[in-house]
């Protein structure tokens, strides 16, 4: 039988958490294939919330207190609370749960399904079918809740999940172990950490479901979600994003081609006021060339680097990738004004001139032959190689 522990990190929460323990034990009973209990991870609230654990712990004997020191936030509780369920409670799953019954209980024995069915991490939704917010949300609140989820949607540029914000869910250890060292080491704090701990999550190709809830307004105590969320969690998305970019090969290939082009320039210029054009021509393509070879290699393909005594063959390889880049654009260029000529395409009449076609094929043609070098690198110079079973 599986072990599935139910979260439930609480600061000043007293009276929610003499409601929903009870609650959650009803629905436990819902699923009986399933070893399910509870771990209250307390702040060391003023109201003494962990008192009144403790004389629930009287009555069930699957609840478990862990009371922090020091005021850990929404982020350090989960993880306090996620080393304990999965170290010393030998959890299989754990949920996160809030303690003012914002989260449906009854959804719980769907989350279990889907766990069933093989998938690693289950999302309470509010936004696919089935879910929801409350009617009487001021537009403000439903502003930042949809608009926000939408926004991250479109940073990320992913669209497979609704819902990034919320709080309701069931993770299984291999996503905890696979995660917990990024969180570690980032800090997440507040509700950046759901943000963060999905984000990474998703990154490693985790299986995800979501399961739609009704998301509930809490009736007794304060909602400790103020500014400081809005801004910290768009700050942190902005971040990831704009990591992921430039941590994204494709990019480090394009800027690593940007400057060799500036090196290329910067190169003729100086040469050409010693020597003829065309020698310039010849060594400051070289030099580019070269500049770019040592980049892509410590940068771009940091991940699959060359060894010096590698160097001299994939050096003559690298020259050839490129020569191909420069065939391409020549077959481009000729084809294209044997076809159709080098018109203007339009009249600019601020310059007072055309756009001319050769324009247009020069722009084709460093295109494709960008496509050439990144599958010629990726395939011929720094192929990645198998690693042995």
């Amino acid at each position: 039988m599986k072990t599935g522990i139910v979260i439930i990190p609480t600061y000043n929460e007293r009276e929610n958490i003499q409601k929903v323990v009870p609650a959650l034990e009803d629905i436990f009973k819902k699923a009986p294939n399933w070893d399910l209990g509870i771990l209250v991870v307390d702040d060391t609230s003023p109201d003494k919330t962990y008192d009144a654990v403790m004389d629930l712990q009287k009555k069930y004997k699957n609840l478990h207190l862990f009371v922090n020191k020091k005021k850990s936030g929404l982020g350090g509780a989960y993880l306090k609370g996620m080393d304990q369920a999965f170290h010393h409670l030998n959890a299989d799953v754990v949920f996160e749960f809030d303690a003012d019954l914002s989260h449906d209980p009854l959804k719980i024995p769907e989350f279990l399904k889907k766990i069933d069915e093989g998938y690693d991490m289950v999302l309470g939704s509010r936004y696919i079918a089935g879910g929801g917010i409350p009617q009487d949300w001021g537009w403000h609140r439903k502003l930042l809740s949809v608009w926000g989820n939408f926004f991250i949607n479109v940073v990320l540029a992913d669209f497979r999940i609704r819902d990034w914000t919320g709080g309701y869910r069931a993770i299984t250890k291999p996503v905890y172990d696979a995660v917990i060292k990024d969180m570690q080491s980032e800090r997440f704090t507040g509700y950046t950490f759901q943000i963060g701990f999905l984000h990474k999550a998703v990154q490693r190709n985790f299986k995800i479901a979501e399961v739609p809830f009704h998301f509930v307004d809490r009736t007794i105590g304060e909602s400790k979600m103020g500014m400081d969320y809005i801004k910290n969690s768009l700050i942190f998305i902005l971040k990831v994003r704009a990591k992921d970019i430039m941590s994204n090969r494709l990019f480090k290939f394009v800027v690593v081609g940007g400057l060799g082009a500036t090196i290329q320039f910067i190169a003729l210029f100086l040469f050409s006021k010693v020597t003829s054009f065309l020698v310039a021509d010849f060594f400051a393509i070289e030099i580019a060339i070269l500049s770019n070879f040592l980049i892509n290699n410590s940068w771009t393909f940091s991940d699959r680097k060359l060894r010096l005594a590698e160097y001299p063959i994939h050096f003559l390889k690298f020259n050839i990738a490129s020569a191909g880049s420069i065939i391409i654009q020549l077959i481009v260029a000729f084809v294209g004004k044997s076809l159709f000529g080098t018109g203007n395409l339009f009249f600019i009449p601020v310059v007072g001139t055309g756009f001319s076609l050769k324009y247009v094929y020069a722009g084709v043609g460093i295109l494709l032959g960008m496509i050439w070098n990144f599958f010629a690198y990726n395939t011929f110079i720094w192929r990645k190689t198998k690693t042995k079973s």
